[in-house]
């Protein structure tokens, strides 16, 4: 499933002869940034990429995730991930996540892709919720959070695995 989000376009995570995103997401995992923030994920090598690549499109094809490169139109670039996971069509919930290539931050990236991702999951597979948490000193994802209509409920209970807390905030359809 391809979207077509106004300045760029979300595809799935591809490795193959045309389309290589293995690069530039050892890249990004690489990041100090991105590895503050992303623990349970470390791809370090082009078999450990291509292992995540095989992941999210297998979390897809079970309905537990959708998930897409957010590309560049004319060349294909990997600009960062946006997706849906923690997926339940029948409670009509899902949580959002997004990130972007270190090289790439600070453009509108994360805001322009995790809407049209939004309108998707309203739209497309009728959700009703969707959640959006965050370490609290990721004060990006808080600027992303209100640009993209959330609202905040507030503290997590429980930290985040970073020892942080998380900070939760929702979208009704």
């Amino acid at each position: 499933m391809e979207i077509n989000a106004g300045t760029y376009y979300l595809r799935q995570l591809r490795a193959d002869r045309h389309i290589d995103d293995r690069p530039p997401l050892m890249e990004a995992f690489a990041d100090p940034t991105h590895r503050k923030y992303v623990l349970n994920y470390r791809l370090r090598t082009l078999d450990e990429a291509t292992e995540y690549v095989a992941l999210r499109a297998a979390q897809w094809a079970g309905d537990e995730r959708c998930s897409w490169a957010i590309a560049e139109p004319t060349s294909g670039r990997l600009l960062g991930e946006v997706g849906l996971r923690e997926l339940d069509l029948a409670a009509q919930y899902a949580e959002a996540t997004i990130w972007v290539h270190p090289t790439e931050r600070g453009k509108g990236i994360a805001t322009t892709a995790l809407n049209a991702a939004l309108r998707f999951g309203f739209g497309g597979l009728g959700l009703t919720e969707v959640s959006y948490r965050y370490e609290e000193s990721n004060t990006a994802s808080a600027i992303v959070a209100e640009r993209c209509g959330f609202t905040l409920v507030g503290p997590e209970p429980t930290p985040a695995p970073t020892g942080e807390r998380l900070i939760r905030w929702h979208r009704t359809s």
